[in-house]
């Protein structure tokens, strides 16, 4: 079954807006897990807009699940990966004007970063290194090839798509890559704007996704139904609509 992990960085643009203490991140990851997530995601941005350093202290420290930490190549905040060594390191594009990330890293032009950013972070203890990519053929061969054992698929243009037709080619395009990054032995994690109304498509379509990463959707309906019952929910939606081999 398709594993559901929750990125809470939502909860942190919250809690950051007033300058506060409250919401709290850990505690809200807390409930992710007693709603029924299998782990927890977090990016650390460069200029930290919602997720700070001690958040990400605290989560190593005191979650006993699986911690993805979504993170850019700028060498401060690999050192911080290295240093907590979570199960998962995510590499992301990340630019400080972009309101949520808008697309997949190109592997391709960073090719000589990431064959000395994955060593290390493998090296440091982290056992999975993901790369979140565009469902494009060339861009999933690299991500074997520079050494990450696991692609994210960015599931944005789906989740997106202006019309039936358009939607209908972006979920084609995944299930190539999907199957694509199967046959190089990579792990196949996806995430970006999924939800309750446009994962069955997804779920029923997509092979060999072990997990997907998804926060907004779930933090913005936590808001009417609580937290733990939103990610409940969207767990519910994950095993109605598997994709069967």
């Amino acid at each position: 079954m398709t594993k559901l992990l929750i990125n809470i960085d939502h909860v942190a643009t919250l809690r950051n807006a007033r300058r506060e203490t409250f919401p709290d991140p850990l505690e809200a990851a807390r409930s992710c897990l007693a709603g029924g997530a299998d782990g927890i995601v977090f990016h650390l941005r460069e200029d930290r807009r919602h997720i700070k350093d001690a958040d990400v202290r605290r989560f190593a420290d005191e979650l006993d699940t699986k911690l993805d930490f979504e993170l850019s190549l700028a060498p401060e905040i690999v050192g911080i990966c290295c240093e907590l060594s979570p199960q998962l390191a995510t590499l992301v594009p990340e630019r400080r004007e972009e309101v949520t990330t808008e697309g997949g890293l190109d592997v391709l032009t960073q090719r000589k970063r990431l064959e000395q950013v994955i060593p290390r972070l493998y090296g440091s203890g982290v056992e999975e290194v993901a790369l979140f990519v565009d469902p494009v053929d060339d861009q999933i061969r690299a991500s074997a090839e520079v050494g990450a054992n696991a692609i994210e698929l960015h599931t944005g243009d789906y989740a997106n798509a202006a019309d039936p037709t358009t939607r209908a080619a972006v979920l084609s395009d995944m299930v190539r890559a999907a199957r694509l990054a199967h046959d190089l032995g990579l792990s196949v994690h996806a995430g970006h704007g999924l939800d309750v109304h446009n994962y069955p498509d997804f779920g029923r379509a997509v092979p060999h996704v072990s997990e997907v990463s998804i926060g907004f959707a779930i933090i913005a309906r936590s808001l009417f139904i609580g937290l733990e019952q939103a990610v409940a929910e969207m767990r519910s939606v994950i095993e109605q609509h598997a994709h069967v081999l």
